[in-house]
């Protein structure tokens, strides 16, 4: 069953972090801090960040069936399909009706490594989550989780250690073909468990 992104208005807060601030701004924020959903996750250190004036972004020509949960309200999940396989979470930013998001690229497994690899069918710990697609079948997505909040169950989000945050890196986003030189991917310097390095 499809869950409704406007049938309540969550919080914008969670874990310490303002969803009603820019895409940029907490795909920044997000380095270092532990996700899991039902328990399975670890450290997110990639990310990438997706606004509603951003040709690259799948809300930049407005609402659709597809993308209504990117529009809000913000701390919710918006869930696509990619290339007709992977599915791809996002973290909805913003205020209501702006269309702004931050696609999970990465993280390191920490949590439920045994029911990753079942999911994965694979055993190397550093190809689990490395990649927005591997991620989402790690943890366990589909677009079922449309429009449920971060602070509430499944999910859980907790704060970074302040020495992670002081190694965050940016640099040009991954696999799009417009406004391809913004600077709006982040990551955690140095992390063997990027999707792709940065240069």
């Amino acid at each position: 069953m499809e869950h409704s992104a406007i049938a309540f208005n969550p919080s914008p807060l969670v874990a310490g972090i303002d969803f009603l601030a820019a895409s940029e701004t907490v795909a920044r924020q997000l380095i270092g801090m532990r996700l899991l959903v039902d328990g399975v996750g670890g450290i997110i250190v990639e990310t990438e960040a997706y606004d509603g004036e951003d040709p690259a972004s799948h809300s930049f020509s407005g609402p659709t069936e597809r993308n209504a949960a990117m529009f809000g309200p913000p701390a919710c999940i918006y869930v696509y399909r990619s290339y007709g396989i992977h599915w791809c979470m996002n973290l909805v930013c913003r205020e209501t009706g702006h269309g702004a998001g931050v696609l999970l690229r990465a993280i390191e497994p920490t949590d439920g490594l045994e029911r990753m690899r079942d999911r994965r069918g694979l055993d190397d710990v550093r190809l689990l989550c490395a990649g927005p697609g591997r991620l989402g079948q790690a943890l366990g997505i589909d677009r079922s989780f449309t429009g449920q909040r971060l602070g509430e169950p499944p999910f859980a989000l907790f704060p970074a250690a302040p020495e992670l945050q002081a190694k965050v890196v940016a640099g040009p986003r991954i696999g799009i073909s417009k406004a391809v030189d913004q600077p709006w991917r982040f990551g955690l310097a140095g992390s063997r468990f990027l999707s792709r390095p940065f240069r």
